[in-house]
């Protein structure tokens, strides 16, 4: 869909020297992490219910001169993906995008997540409406009359989605970058043998997250993660841990249950369909991405829902997009986002 870029006055996305491929793409800010400014947010703790809070931190728009003070031309909520939190790398960067672009922005720590793991037991899912629906009413609230927005890095996009479809008006505009669409083709997909090296480092942090629990873990979870039966992959892990915490029969159900791609192509149990009630939403993949399958974004934009806008490079790994021009503190899928929500803003 090379309309939508030039139409946004972005070139197509090359990658950079040297981070040629999906892994160098991917890794990119793992192997070299990038120069941030000392992080300036905010904390805002958040009631989702049953005396448990998450944690945003709030970052103000950036003013166009030192000493004033910019009013927002929205509030964008930004979400973390599998084992991140407020402070990863990538998801700061879109914030300070997003800040210059003049939005304040809520970096949420998802149920268990980086700073936010004191105020609140257990962990997140990706579908987890329960927790992000509060959050997005309070959102709301602060916005005012400004438009509420949704930014998801990889499953933070997922959530964003099964909340956008499960209160419609939730949000007023939604990104998702590299976001999974079908969580068992995902899980099939990061159980690759080529996978091996990031299943480990993503169970690692999963694991060590839910031991963290200063609520505790019960014996049973606890026997599960630490066991000789301890979980080698992550549909194991949300076997043991995501399905049951959450509710779910099993991984099965709770793969099912939490994909947005059937709600999305409007299929049900009865054979009927409906089209979803979805805001303005732009999806960004990369046909290269080593961790989602590409084929959900690609049965999403068959489709052409109104509304729904699917784009594809043919690199830029797993939320990479790390491309020729770049300025030092922005990336491609960055610049793509906040010229996204411009165009939507000035309509």
């Amino acid at each position: 869909m090379q309309e939508l870029v030039q139409g946004l006055g972005l070139a197509p996305f090359q990658q950079r020297w040297p981070w040629i491929g999906p892994d160098l793409q991917t890794l990119r800010d793992t192997f070299k992490p990038p120069l941030l400014p000392p992080d300036q947010g905010e904390p805002l703790a958040l009631a989702v219910g049953d005396q448990a809070s998450l944690l945003a931190m709030v970052d103000p728009p950036r003013p166009v001169a030192p000493g004033q003070r910019a009013e927002p031309r929205g509030l964008v909520v930004l979400l973390h993906g599998l084992g991140g939190s407020s402070e990863r790398e990538g998801l700061r960067r879109m914030g300070l995008s997003l800040q210059a672009a003049g939005f304040a922005v809520w970096r949420l720590n998802l149920r268990g997540a980086g700073p936010g793991r004191p105020l609140a037991p257990g962990t997140y899912a990706a579908r987890c409406d329960r927790d992000l629906l509060p959050v997005l009413l309070r959102a709301r609230e602060q916005a005012g009359s400004r438009p509420l927005l949704g930014v998801g890095i990889s499953l933070g996009g997922t959530m964003l989605l099964n909340a956008a479809l499960a209160a419609p008006g939730a949000l007023d505009a939604l990104v998702c970058t590299s976001s999974p669409l079908d969580l068992a083709r995902c899980s099939q997909q990061i159980e690759q043998p080529r996978n091996r090296v990031y299943q480990r480092w993503l169970l690692r942090r999963l694991c060590a997250q839910t031991l963290a629990d200063p609520f505790g873990v019960s014996a049973a979870e606890r026997w599960a993660l630490e066991g000789p039966d301890r979980p080698r992959t992550i549909r194991a892990f949300d076997a043991a841990i995501t399905a049951p915490r959450w509710g779910y029969r099993s991984v099965e159900h709770y793969y099912q249950e939490a994909s947005p791609l059937p709600r999305l192509l409007g299929a049900h149990g009865d054979g009927s369909s409906d089209p979803p009630a979805l805001p303005p939403t732009l999806l960004l993949h990369a046909l290269d991405d080593p961790w989602v399958p590409v084929s959900g974004a690609q049965a999403l934009a068959a489709q052409s829902l109104p509304g729904v806008e699917v784009e594809f490079t043919a690199r830029g790994g797993h939320n990479g997009f790390h491309g020729v021009g770049d300025a030092p503190l922005s990336c491609w899928g960055d610049q793509l986002t906040v010229r996204w929500l411009n165009r939507l803003l000035v309509r």
